[in-house]
């Protein structure tokens, strides 16, 4: 399955995005390792997993961080007019599903794509999403989702945005129109 390049919008109506705030433990401007193009990548603050070995284990505290809000993460994000996409990682993402989801909305009006990950499963994340609304609006606006914790004893570095062999790079594009998903091909 190809990389899907959404259409850009230059020149498109100013794209309002509703102030919720979200705790974070940092941003990269122009990251190339989180997701396929040059990306600006927001991680949170907060995570429940605590994966032995976790690339990001400052993250986990969710009364550490920063607090900020998505309106000023927007008005950031639209200070790099060059990034293909918005990565969304962590901490855990979808605890702060709301305003993550409204930043992807934003995002995907702009023709930007959105890489989302996870320590929760895809089958988990869909079973969540039958009763939190703000699951199910980050899955509608993620393209690529990232899928279960990180395991210490099958950490690959050769392997493409992701740490571990247990993880997969799904196409969610098509939720909620289908629950299926497809391995996405990066190559």
């Amino acid at each position: 399955m190809a990389l899907h390049r959404p259409a850009r919008r230059f020149g498109a109506p100013q794209i309002s995005v509703k102030k919720i705030p979200v705790r974070l433990f940092g941003t990269v401007s122009e990251s190339i390792v989180d997701g396929p193009g040059i990306r600006f990548v927001i991680f949170v603050q907060g995570c429940p997993h605590h994966c032995p070995g976790c690339h990001n284990p400052g993250s986990h505290d969710p009364e550490g961080g920063t607090l900020t809000d998505t309106s000023a993460l927007w008005d950031t994000i639209l200070k790099y007019p060059h990034i293909d996409g918005i990565t969304f990682s962590g901490g855990e993402p979808f605890t702060h599903a709301a305003a993550l989801a409204e930043l992807g909305k934003a995002a995907r009006e702009k023709g930007l794509n959105v890489m989302t990950y996870s320590g929760y499963t895809y089958g988990r994340l869909l079973e969540m999403a039958e009763t939190d609304s703000a699951v199910h609006e980050l899955l509608t606006v993620t393209n690529y989702l990232v899928d279960g914790p990180f395991i210490l004893a099958e950490r690959d570095l050769t392997l493409k945005y992701r740490g571990s062999r247990n993880q997969r790079i799904l196409d969610v594009t098509c939720y909620p129109n289908s629950a299926d998903a497809a391995e996405a091909d990066f190559a």
